[in-house]
């Protein structure tokens, strides 16, 4: 059954006011896995999740102007965070491609094509949504469905299992690569149900080898 997935970081001595950095620097380290430094929207969220943006910003892309892959996350963050209050949260969607099945017709096997998919990282405020940031890391990814990592409800091909790894490898790459230029003190990546996700990668991949 499919899971929603989520990678929760945590900073050492953190203060809220380094946040803003943090942010960039989780940010650019998605660019580099995912090869793609734009942000899609950013937005402000006051008080909990179910209030409205006090701001928002819909990125178009214009080939006018081409700002340099540093200052991409940079001009988002600084923007965003301009007002920068304890009790707001400060979201950042971004892209990247996965490999999806795609099946033509009934009784015809699926063709594994690169699909958009959406990723939001989400800087906490120490007082928002009742300080859920606690549980929820100073910063967290949230990656949507965990489906195209474990694929669990479909029977795999060679080319499948190629895929599926794919999937899998860039997924660790970025974690990893957080790890390891971030700073960070702790990371968690887990599933909203609570099973446990490396369990449930290494399980699924001894059963497509």
């Amino acid at each position: 059954m499919a899971d929603q997935l989520y990678l929760s970081l945590w900073f050492p001595n953190f203060r809220f006011a380094s946040l803003p950095e943090k942010l960039i620097s989780v940010l650019q380290q998605f660019g580099k896995v995912s090869g793609n430094y734009r942000i899609s929207v950013s937005s402000a969220i006051p008080l909990g999740w179910n209030e409205s943006p006090v701001f928002q910003r819909i990125f178009v892309l214009d080939d006018r102007s081409e700002p340099s892959e540093e200052s991409l996350a940079q001009n988002a963050v600084a923007e965003a965070t301009e007002a920068l209050h304890e009790d707001s949260a400060y979201e950042f969607e971004v892209k990247w491609q996965l490999w999806q099945p795609v099946v033509a017709g009934e009784g015809l096997d699926a063709t594994w094509k690169l699909e958009v998919a959406t990723v939001k990282i989400t800087g906490f405020g120490p007082e928002f949504d009742d300080s859920t940031f606690e549980q929820n890391g100073h910063i967290r990814v949230d990656f949507g469905l965990d489906t195209p990592f474990v694929q669990e409800e479909n029977d795999l091909d060679e080319d499948g299992r190629k895929r599926l790894q794919q999937n899998i490898e860039k997924l660790l790459a970025f974690v990893l690569s957080v790890e390891k230029h971030c700073g960070i003190s702790s990371r968690l990546l887990w599933t909203e149900s609570g099973e446990p996700l490396a369990e449930k990668l290494i399980a699924r991949l001894q059963r497509v080898n």
